[in-house]
């Protein structure tokens, strides 16, 4: 009976071990969990180059639908010149004067600061003026263009740089 009792009593010390050493597991469980809640430096620095790229993508994309805007401001302002010349000559203004005008000179300035930034007059603009016919052109911000309007009532682009500014004397739309 002894031997049953000890043995018994040996049963119940080993459940009562193995419970207790159950409990301690889970208490280290929980604190390798707490432990590692967190995210590795590798993890970081990927997340990190995805949003770089995106940004990237997006900049890239912004910018040029900011340019295509201010193309947009500049054929705007020089359609004003063409419609506020057409007003001056109604009012007496002669062609040979067009460009002095003061709401003209105040359109070619608009365009000028939409494609920089800045109102220093005539840096991408130019206006000529003759006794029978005017013509006024800024250069576009997306491409190497210029775009250009006159007396006859032409508004179109003009793919080379040089035939608006460079030594410009047209007054007619080239």
């Amino acid at each position: 009976m002894k031997k049953d009792n000890a043995r018994e009593e040996l049963q119940l010390a080993a459940i009562k071990f193995a419970k207790i050493l159950k409990v301690e597991t889970k208490k280290l469980d929980k604190k390798d969990k707490m432990q590692n809640k967190g995210f590795t430096i590798i993890e970081l620095l990927v997340v990190v180059a995805i949003i770089a790229v995106l940004a990237a993508i997006v900049l890239v994309n912004v910018t040029q639908y900011i340019n295509k805007g201010k193309d947009a401001a500049i054929q705007g302002n020089l359609s004003a010149v063409m419609t506020n010349a057409a007003v001056a000559i109604d009012n007496g203004t002669s062609m040979d004067a067009i460009c002095d005008n003061a709401t003209i000179v105040a359109a070619l300035a608009a365009a000028d600061k939409a494609y920089d930034g800045n109102t220093t007059a005539n840096e991408v603009t130019d206006c000529n003026d003759a006794a029978a016919a005017w013509a006024a052109c800024s250069q576009l911000k997306v491409s190497d263009a210029y775009f250009c309007v006159d007396s006859t009532g032409a508004k179109k682009t003009i793919t080379t740089r040089t035939t608006c500014v460079t030594a410009w004397a047209a007054t007619a739309c080239p």
